[in-house]
């Protein structure tokens, strides 16, 4: 990692600002001098004096344009997202829209205002670069996420656009909340005493720590000659759903069994590790939370937070 004189003074746009990644992450920039700003659908509710909010949709290119221009960043950090993993219909036009329009809108005025670099995230969903001519994508989130970064590697070939390609293995930490996301569901059902009811469990997932992903995306973001690639931001290692259910539970309470077997499995799920040696050698980061440390973390800020808020409705 580089000094944090790198970020300083900088301005840095983070789209997806409010989501659980971006909070950690312009936290970060904003803790090493950053001139933060956000884009939001509409400005959250909250007053946060480490950024400065900008209210609008990136589908719409109009919008995307008037305030990128008047920010004009040094770094964007494209993290908006319509984030599901189901395989239903009806999420086809939702992903198309906010996944694929908007990161193309991004492209091309972070192209027409020379941004010196972007950071778009890309998804352990997508298909392997190698096997791309004969894969079929497992979900409209999916295909989304591929034909975005297609269109990244696009820019550069053809513009010189200066984008990195982020491939986002599982993350999970503190801060998630999205309850049906396996980790906090797993964990809330424990802190309420009840056994989680899940699939097989046999599933291998390469889980990665939050706080080793925002790591990661600020070495990508100062690394030389690594436009244009995709980087793999995992563990490089391959846990099962099943072990990592159990470890939670364990940690919470030794006598809560998970029931496995009581859902269907969800259909092409993607076995996929990322290669932390490739990583390391393009950028100098690799994951320094072990999953132990990384879930006793997790459960530990769910507990407090089910605390206080048993407290204010006491």
């Amino acid at each position: 990692m580089k000094e944090v004189s790198a970020f300083s003074g900088k301005k840095i746009l983070v789209t997806g600002a409010s989501g659980f990644i971006g909070t950690h992450l312009c936290s970060k920039l904003f803790g090493r001098g950053a001139e933060v700003h956000g884009i939001s659908r509409r400005k959250p509710s909250e007053d946060n004096k480490e950024l400065r909010w900008w209210e609008g949709d990136i589908a719409d290119i109009k919008i995307t344009r008037s305030i990128l221009s008047e920010i004009r960043p040094d770094i964007i950090f494209h993290l908006a997202s319509h984030v599901a993993g189901a395989r239903n219909l009806e999420l086809v036009l939702p992903t198309f829209h906010s996944n694929l329009t908007g990161t193309v809108n991004i492209l091309t005025v972070a192209t027409e205002l020379e941004c010196k670099r972007i950071i778009i995230t890309g998804s352990l969903e997508e298909p392997d670069e190698e096997e791309a001519g004969a894969a079929i994508p497992c979900s409209p989130y999916a295909a989304a996420k591929w034909a975005g970064s297609a269109y990244a590697r696009m820019f550069h070939a053809l513009y010189k656009t200066p984008v990195v390609l982020a491939r986002l293995f599982m993350v999970y930490g503190p801060g998630q909340q999205d309850v049906h996301k396996l980790i906090p569901y797993v964990t809330l059902s424990a802190l309420r005493q009840e056994p989680p009811k899940l699939s097989s469990g046999q599933r291998l997932v390469d889980w990665i720590y939050i706080e080793d992903v925002v790591d990661g995306l600020l070495s990508m973001a100062q690394a030389p000659d690594v436009e244009g690639q995709s980087i793999e931001i995992g563990s490089g290692v391959l846990v099962s759903v099943s072990t990592v259910a159990q470890e939670i539970v364990h940690i919470i309470n030794p006598d809560i069994k998970p029931v496995f077997g009581h859902i269907p499995e969800r259909p092409m799920e993607q076995v996929r590790v990322a290669n932390a040696e490739v990583t390391y050698s393009k950028i100098g980061w690799k994951a320094g939370t072990s999953l132990h440390e990384g879930l006793q973390n997790t459960v530990q800020w769910y507990r407090e937070i089910s605390n206080k808020i048993e407290r204010a409705g006491a």
